[in-house]
């Protein structure tokens, strides 16, 4: 009877909008007219008369990578940074994390204005002789400035979760190897990593979810038809326009499933090599 009211609450946000959306997947529904069974329908027009979807695939994998790689890299560095008991430590950790109790479109529309032409970036490259960058108007370069916002939105997260980690560290270890000659280098790669690899996992596969999920800062940014062109059409973009714009709903709940089905994939591939490779004190 305690718990009855979290179970209830599970049950209809969360189980029954998953069901549905799957029993949609199957469905042609406009939202207007009654269902229409499909059975297969969806899928096959996903993964053979669709070319939209192959974009969306090719450069949400690319937008993932851009992201994933900074991200855990720039969280590692961050974080070895903080892990450190210094006068005003605490002020600098405040800084660092600042940006992820930010609204992410909130974040997007003030970098929209930095991207833009003689926006503060251009016109900083400008000082340097440097000439205007299309960073929002080229296809290419959209998405390497979209993958820049979504670092800047993702590292205080990843630094958070690793600065843990690192301060579970055993600290006689650290001596140990002091002892042995160890450098700091040597230090961090032979002890810190090893032992903080479940956290990593962590990061890694909320990361890469939160990439191949992205959407509202892609919509902030480059607007709703993932441009320019389809520089920045990822799955998200995608999924609202067949939901929201087309009406296809049956459509995109199927498209759901598969950036789901993705997901899942990623994530157990993920979570095996993380528990193979686990390091046990």
């Amino acid at each position: 009877m305690f718990i009855a009211p979290n179970v209830a609450a599970v049950a209809v946000f969360l189980l029954f909008p998953l069901g549905f959306s799957l029993y949609l997947s199957f469905h042609a529904w406009d939202l207007f007219r009654p269902m229409r069974f499909v059975g297969l329908a969806n899928y096959r027009r996903l993964f053979g008369s669709d070319p939209l979807f192959l974009i969306a695939l090719r450069n949400s994998a690319v937008f993932t990578v851009l992201t994933l790689v900074p991200t855990v890299v720039i969280g590692l560095g961050i974080a070895a940074a903080l892990n450190r008991k210094l006068f005003g430590i605490g002020i600098f950790r405040t800084v660092a994390f600042l940006p992820l109790v930010a609204s992410t479109v909130a974040m997007a529309v003030v970098w929209r204005f930095i991207f833009t032409e003689d926006g503060m970036l251009d016109i900083g490259l400008g000082w340097i002789g440097w000439g205007p960058v299309p960073w929002l108007t080229d296809p290419d370069l959209a998405l390497v400035s979209l993958s820049v916002v979504t670092v800047w939105k993702s590292v205080p997260f990843a630094t958070v979760i690793l600065l843990a980690a690192m301060q579970g560290v055993p600290e006689p270890l650290y001596e140990a190897a002091k002892l042995d000659g160890a450098g700091a280098v040597r230090r961090f790669s032979a002890i810190t990593l090893p032992l903080i690899r479940g956290p990593l996992s962590f990061v890694f596969v909320i990361t890469v979810i939160n990439s191949m999920q992205a959407f509202d800062q892609v919509y902030a940014l480059t607007g709703s038809n993932g441009g320019p062109d389809t520089g920045t059409y990822l799955l998200g973009i995608m999924l609202f326009q067949n939901a929201f714009g087309f009406y296809e709903v049956g459509y995109a709940s199927a498209l759901a499933w598969v950036i789901f089905a993705i997901l899942l994939v990623l994530t157990l591939l993920q979570l095996r090599f993380a528990r193979r490779e686990a390091v046990d004190l």
